[in-house]
């Protein structure tokens, strides 16, 4: 078994583990920013019986109200928007994977020498490079996207 086969064994583990961690670590967010939505919610609807029962309450007291609500919504856009980064990154790591399995295949019909090739193994190859195009494009336009999304942030 050559050395270099061993190496690129090992280094499309590490990649996959690297992509693993990195899903979890994003589901484990993205549940935590479930519970601080719902704990949002809670106190937000708590403020609005609070403003809309209390009208004679002082004028201090309502604006103090209206504060804090205004400060829930904006720490729930910021959570909504950390969830669509999120959601983006698993997207990447999907295709990032599937670039991996594409490549991986297509690896073993470029290693088979070219007389041993059936026609059959020279189209599935085709359609791997295609698909394999076509999932780099889409990661392309993922990237696009959360630049865009940063610029108009700023």
């Amino acid at each position: 078994y050559p050395t270099w086969k061993r190496t690129l064994a090992r280094r499309t583990r590490e990649s996959q583990m690297k992509r693993f961690c990195k899903a979890q670590a994003i589901q484990r967010r993205l549940e935590e920013i479930e519970v601080t939505f719902r704990e949002l919610e809670q106190q937000g609807i708590k403020l609005e019986k609070l403003l809309r029962d209390e009208n004679e309450s002082l004028a201090d007291q309502q604006t103090q109200w209206t504060n804090q609500l205004l400060y829930l919504v904006q720490k729930k856009n910021n959570l909504m928007s950390e969830e669509s980064d999120l959601m983006i990154a698993v997207q990447e790591l999907k295709l990032e994977e599937q670039q991996c399995q594409l490549d991986e295949k297509l690896r073993s019909y470029m290693n088979k020498e070219d007389a041993l090739k059936t026609p059959e193994d020279e189209k599935a190859e085709q359609e791997i490079l295609k698909q394999l195009v076509e999932v780099v494009n889409k990661r392309n336009v993922l990237i696009q996207l959360q630049e865009e999304k940063r610029l108009s942030e700023l």
